[in-house]
């Protein structure tokens, strides 16, 4: 999608911080952080939101979990938890309509969230 702000990082069109990537997801910080971290993670294939997912879809949707907890290993704040967003669509708070995790942690987080 060339509109797509995900789909320009995922193509290094527009700079990032990437924190990971490799041939199916890329991960980086958010330049808005809600925590003291908070990392987006998305698929390089674009797909707009969770209900936009397909039955082919269901190993891709399986990684982005398993680059997670990866992911949250690797980075020494996350140790203690974090947490896992998903936004779908305008009044859940979906800004940006490519299919992304956020990962937040550093801090401890409330309940219920919003």
């Amino acid at each position: 999608m060339e509109k797509c702000l995900f789909c320009k990082v995922v193509n290094k069109q527009i700079p990032a911080k990437i924190i990971y990537e490799d041939d199916i997801v890329v991960a980086f910080e958010d330049i808005n952080p809600q925590a003291p971290v908070h990392i987006l993670l998305i698929p390089k294939k674009h797909v707009e939101t969770v209900l936009d997912l397909t039955e082919e879809d269901k190993d891709l949707a399986g990684y982005l979990f398993l680059a997670a907890g990866k992911i949250a290993r690797d980075i020494e704040a996350l140790n203690d938890g974090f947490r896992i967003v998903v936004n779908c669509k305008e009044n859940a708070g979906q800004a940006v309509f490519h299919l992304h995790l956020h990962i937040l942690g550093g801090r401890r987080m409330q309940w219920p969230p919003g």
